[in-house]
């Protein structure tokens, strides 16, 4: 291979990367956003999200949430936590969880979830306002 083949070759090598680079999102471009930010206090109340794209500012589906807490952290009581339970999506892109909101007032719903394809992971603190 002559010189000229030679960085012919690097150069469409190198030309290929960047594209492929731009061509994919990077994981901080993602958020989850909540659908409703207030849910009336007390049990079995549901709670929806929605995982955005933002560069394009389209829902993502199919995204694997491993990970969901939800507590009364942002009025200093992190140690009240509630089971959080998964529930089927009604839209593409659209999250629903289940929980008991025992008291009024501010929680903090924690998620971490990865996006097909793309390496890292997808974490958010949403507050939720539970009413009387």
């Amino acid at each position: 291979m002559t010189t000229s083949n030679l960085a012919r070759a690097a150069l469409a090598a190198l030309i290929t990367a960047a594209f492929a680079t731009a061509a994919r999102a990077e994981i901080k471009n993602y958020e989850f956003q909540l659908v409703q930010p207030t849910v009336k206090a007390g049990a079995d109340r549901v709670v929806a999200v929605r995982l955005v794209d933002k560069t394009t500012g389209k829902a993502v589906p199919d995204a694997v949430i491993f990970a969901s807490r939800l507590d009364m952290a942002p009025d200093g009581m992190q140690e009240m936590a509630t089971k959080v339970t998964a529930m089927s999506g009604t839209e593409p892109g659209t999250y629903r969880f289940k929980a008991t909101f025992g008291m009024a007032g501010r929680w903090q719903l924690s998620l971490g979830a990865k996006v097909q394809g793309e390496t890292g992971t997808v974490e958010n603190k949403l507050l939720v306002t539970a009413e009387k």
